[in-house]
């Protein structure tokens, strides 16, 4: 269910970021909208889908496994109060000191008097949808807790659809159309908190907030939350440390980097984020009820996903890379060389694609057992390792270096985090993993053939029409998924392993 959310999630945020390269391109507008956009998008996955869920959504599953009903309402009427009011303060300081935020966030944007306004604009719009999508967070984590997975993971689509509809119907009617994208962001915001309140209600959680910051409950969130803002999210800090060292590069290198994320993100957000919401909730419950054998099994299961569908996705990002920029994005507005430079920070991006994905299967073995400061000194370790490899990758490969960058800190989050899961026993690998491996290595060198046969020069695809382009790609990747698949059977893969730890 998640999964299935999720996938029409990024078909629309595809047509969305389609919407976006034809209409307005990669110039030094998209560049300020993208860091209006990111500021609140990065607080948003900082605080709300990450460090607060992955303490909220333990607490929460205790709640319910161990306490009645009235004390869990309670908590959650304690939580919603004190959770708004910390974060209407946080909105009313963003927008007033929205120029320090783009000083701190673009100081390359200070040299460029234009873009430096604009962003400070747009961000004051842009702002208030992190107070919005907060609370639309604290819903899902209940929801969540209840095993209702499909209503918050469908609330991204509420999002896509706003702003396509902005950037095409209300962008012509604004002096200054790109302003059309933000107002999109406000809009949305507002939707997706009002759609979660119907099932809340069902559920008879629908808070009545109490500012309540001493509760014990509201508390231990608080107390869960500090170490976790860093577990959590150091693959979002390393991206923000990457468009601040790239908004002091070329005009265009903070949209090439965005648009490159955007199409990593979409297997990441299938797999990885689908994966991670799932079995946080479920590794809550098995740690409450004390079954470090279920629990080991939860993350063996997740593993097994990782790598017979990751491991292909991040083969096909790598080798179709060019094929897949000039068919969504190339236009009049996103030109050849856009393509290019696109297809470079791709490339670096896919071949972190599994380091991505292991960090978000791996990091709830951890929260769910309200361990937050294990992640905490490994995620460290990674921004650190970041911040290293930033420095002595941009000089020689531009923006491309910091996608790099970005691709091997995530390796070394994930080695971390799993070494550590092996070395205090919470994690026991099941029997067959080097087979498993053996296999599915197997499978993706089958795909990687057939792909670099029908991929062909880049040149060929951008002197095709539009739809030839679409027809050829989606033909490609259709034939080359067949093969994968084909090969998997054949090798004696079989839905078994891909069963959960319950069966």
């Amino acid at each position: 269910m998640v999964g299935s959310n999720t996938l029409l999630s990024r078909i629309l945020g595809l047509v969305r970021d389609l919407v976006f390269a034809h209409v307005f391109g990669a110039n030094a507008n998209t560049d300020a909208f993208f860091v209006a956009f990111k500021i609140p998008n990065f607080m948003r996955r900082l605080f709300a889908e990450g460090a607060f869920s992955v303490a909220f959504v333990p607490v929460l599953s205790e709640y319910r496994a161990k306490r009645s009903f009235d004390e869990l309402k309670g908590f959650v009427d304690r939580m919603a109060g004190t959770l708004g009011a910390g974060l209407l303060a946080v909105t009313l300081l963003g927008v007033i000191g929205a120029p320090v935020l783009v000083t701190l966030f673009a100081p390359g944007f200070i040299a460029k008097g234009e873009s430096f306004d604009l962003a400070v604009d747009m961000l004051r719009l842009t702002f208030p949808y992190l107070f919005f999508i907060s609370l639309v967070a604290f819903a899902g984590g209940i929801l969540n807790a209840h095993s209702r997975f499909g209503v918050p993971a469908f609330t991204p689509v509420l999002l896509n659809i706003s702003m396509i509809s902005c950037a095409l119907w209300l962008s012509p009617q604004m002096e200054t159309p790109i302003m059309a994208l933000a107002w999109g962001v406000l809009i949305a915001g507002v939707i997706q908190f009002v759609f979660q309140i119907p099932f809340l209600n069902k559920l008879r959680l629908l808070p009545r907030p109490q500012i309540a910051p001493r509760d014990e409950g509201v508390r231990r969130v608080g107390k869960l939350m500090v170490p976790a803002l860093f577990g959590v999210s150091v693959g979002q800090i390393n991206l923000l440390l990457d468009t601040l060292i790239a908004s002091l590069l070329t005009a265009g290198s903070i949209s090439w980097l965005y648009y490159s994320d955007r199409l990593m993100e979409f297997p990441l957000g299938i797999l990885g984020v689908a994966l991670g919401t799932v079995i946080l909730p479920s590794l809550s419950r098995k740690h409450a009820e004390a079954s470090p054998q279920a629990f080991s099994k939860t993350i063996d299961w997740a593993l097994r996903w990782v790598l017979l569908l990751g491991l292909p996705a991040g083969v096909g990002l790598l080798v179709l890379a060019g094929p897949m920029n000039a068919t969504l994005w190339y236009s009049e507005a996103f030109n050849a060389h856009d393509v290019e430079m696109a297809t470079r920070s791709l490339m670096a991006y896919s071949l972190g694609l599994i380091g991505f994905i292991l960090v978000k299967v791996l990091a709830p073995g951890f929260y769910a057992r309200q361990d937050t400061k294990t992640p905490v000194r490994i995620a460290i370790i990674a921004m650190a390792s970041n911040m290293v490899l930033n420095i002595m990758l941009v000089f020689p490969l531009a923006h491309a270096g910091l996608a790099l960058a970005t691709t091997l800190s995530a390796y070394i989050n994930a080695f971390l985090l799993f070494r550590a899961l092996r070395k205090e026993e919470i994690y026991q690998p099941a029997q067959g993993w080097l087979l498993l491996l053996l296999r599915g290595a197997l499978g993706c060198a089958v795909m990687a053939g057939v792909l670099l046969w029908g991929a062909g020069d880049i040149e060929l695809w951008l002197s095709l029409t539009s739809w030839e382009r679409v027809v050829r790609l989606a033909s490609l990747i259709g034939i080359a998924a067949a093969a994968y698949f084909a090969a998997l059977f054949l090798l004696g893969i079989r839905p078994r392993h891909f069963q959960s730890a319950n069966g």
